[in-house]
């Protein structure tokens, strides 16, 4: 990257690819340069045309770096919730017969005997997170260098991937001039971007209403613990409204950012519009509530399967209610409308960052801030992977080490988760984040214990 404390932040969304360079300085994002343009070579969140999508790509990321006057090498890219697992992983290593101190390559070595499993040959290591480390039986750890000790255990939680998603994500930036310097999974920085500390520690659920699928994720004890997403997104509720209103696709689109509203109760019956309508002469009159009763059905059908999947794991019984993201969420009325069909309180979130105040811009941001969160003792983890992280940390040199090839012959690792055609309309912002108590002992079965 240009400068040692510069990110650049990736998000390759289905209907956008947008870039944005930030200097992060004392634990403040400035953001110095944007770049967006609309996605080609993409489906439901997944890249089905590298070429395409790397064209894209390159023109996003130059965009950015004139108007940041810096040169981009390096990017941080996320990785949708598409197929996610996480899984609890645990690693052991002996780091010497008698007390030593615990060194970085220690670090790098129990995190390796944690990826030492059997993974199917489909999936892919996105990354590892520390949850603790322990010394001679003495837990709770988050940086054991320096500390002296005989036995060095690790816990933490392991992310994999589909290796198609992986593998053409990196051609993709490959293929349009620059490197990857870090995969971070887009709810896990969702989770640290948009949640405040107590939010993310009593647990709450992330909505990402994207234009490709739409996406939950339930942060927890500040850690992502269940992702479910929906192949329906903002695109599928503009193809309705194109349908309906046998419009084209662009006018869909402009009369869904101009006139929708995503409660029709809200909706007025006197306000209307021109729509052009496709083979006539003369426009058509369309009213408000009309329009807000198609936007409304798709998104009520979204919601309700989020809504099923977050059920079956008890996660709407988490206090910290339900924050809504994504280019959709800056719909009038979404928040009601999903507050209605959840039954808890949801409240949509916006950056503040100057100029980027809208919802779309969330995820671009949240991989700058997680990407600059990271500490020394993440990136030494990360070293372990295939693709370790590239970031630039305070004032010296890239900080990445080798990766470790492999674990020290003592090491014990121990074992270890659309219809196409419009929805028929029916009916089904609350910002208040009431506590709700005594039901954190149910609270996602075993898994969360």
């Amino acid at each position: 990257m240009g400068s040692q404390d510069i990110y650049v932040g990736l998000d390759i969304g289905t209907t956008s690819i947008k870039a944005i360079a930030a200097e992060v300085s004392a634990g403040q994002m400035h953001v110095i340069g944007v770049g967006s343009q609309r996605a080609d070579g993409l489906s439901r969140g997944v890249i089905v045309d590298i070429d395409k999508a790397a064209a894209t790509v390159k023109a996003a990321l130059e965009q950015a770096a004139r108007k940041a006057s810096i040169s981009i090498e390096r990017v941080v890219v996320g990785v949708p919730a598409s197929m996610l697992q996480i899984e609890q992983v645990s690693g052991m290593i002996t780091v010497a017969e008698t007390s030593k101190e615990i060194t970085d390559e220690d670090v790098q070595r129990v995190a390796a005997t944690a990826l030492t499993r059997n993974l199917p040959p489909e999936r892919e290591v996105l990354s590892i997170s520390p949850d603790e480390f322990i010394v001679d039986g003495f837990d709770g750890i988050k940086d054991p260098r320096g500390m002296i000790g005989v036995r060095l255990e690790m816990k933490g939680l392991l992310f994999t991937s589909p290796k198609t998603v992986v593998h053409n994500i990196t051609r993709t930036v490959e293929k349009a001039g620059y490197k990857v310097a870090a995969f971070i999974t887009d709810p896990q920085a969702l989770g640290k971007y948009v949640l405040s500390d107590g939010e993310q520690d009593f647990g709450t659920i992330v909505v990402d209403l994207g234009g490709g699928q739409s996406t939950a994720a339930v942060i927890h004890d500040h850690k992502l613990k269940f992702t479910t997403e929906d192949l329906e997104g903002g695109d599928l509720i503009t193809h309705d409204i194109s349908v309906v209103l046998n419009t084209s696709f662009a006018d869909a689109e402009r009369l869904k950012r101009e006139y929708g509203n995503a409660d029709s109760l809200a909706a007025s019956e006197e306000q209307t519009f021109p729509v052009t309508v496709v083979g006539k002469q003369n426009p058509a009159t369309i009213s408000e509530k009309y329009l807000s009763e198609i936007i409304e059905a798709r998104l009520t059908q979204i919601f309700e399967r989020l809504d099923k999947s977050l059920k079956q794991v008890n996660a709407l019984d988490l206090p910290g209610g339900i924050v809504v993201t994504g280019g959709d969420a800056a719909l009038p009325g979404v928040a009601q409308l999903a507050s209605d069909i959840f039954g808890r309180d949801v409240k949509v979130f916006i950056p503040n960052e100057v100029g980027l105040r809208h919802p779309a811009f969330t995820l671009a941001l949240a991989l700058i801030n997680d990407a600059a969160s990271m500490t020394d003792v993440d990136i030494l983890v990360s070293s372990a992977l295939n693709t370790p992280v590239n970031l630039p940390k305070g004032t010296s040199s890239q900080q990445t080490a080798a990766p470790v090839q492999q674990a020290a012959a003592d090491s014990q690792p121990q074992p270890a988760e659309r219809s196409e055609q419009p929805a028929a309309p029916t009916k089904s912002e609350d910002d208040s984040g009431k506590p709700k108590q005594s039901i954190f002992k149910k609270l996602f079965g075993t898994f969360f214990e």
